[in-house]
């Protein structure tokens, strides 16, 4: 298979991927990947680290709330775990999470926000109990 010329989206994507969910979390997925889903991996990366996530209108802390908020309303737990995590990186607080998770409640109804709160918390007790807090 020829080598494909990656894009400067693709490249601002990396680099956005890495700064939201961190280094770590990015080579772990690098080394995880196979033929099978590199095209997948590229298309995520340009597309949604290199075109939404790395767009000047909002901040990383906006995004990241809006992205916790609609993976939980979704029902896409793994990665609202995810997101959480990296909410470390992009400024938002327990407390602008705690408030995407009542807009949660509301719009796309409690037992999605129930679900998405136990695993947050989790999270959350994983994090201090690193943090020795």
């Amino acid at each position: 298979m020829a080598e494909v010329m990656k894009s400067s989206r693709y490249a601002e994507g990396v680099a956005t991927r890495r700064a939201v969910l961190g280094s770590e979390h990015v080579d772990r997925a690098d080394a995880a990947q196979t033929n099978f889903d590199t095209p997948f991996q590229e298309l995520i990366t340009e597309a949604a680290w290199g075109h939404v996530w790395s767009r000047p209108n909002w901040s990383r802390r906006e995004r990241s709330i809006v992205t916790i908020a609609l993976l939980a309303a979704l029902g896409h737990y793994d990665e609202v775990v995810m997101h959480v995590r990296a909410a470390v990186n992009t400024g938002a607080t327990r407390e602008d999470i705690r408030e995407a998770m009542l807009h949660v409640a509301i719009y796309a109804g409690v037992p999605a926000a129930n679900h998405a709160i136990k695993l947050i918390k989790q999270v959350y007790t994983e994090i201090d109990r690193m943090a020795g807090t």
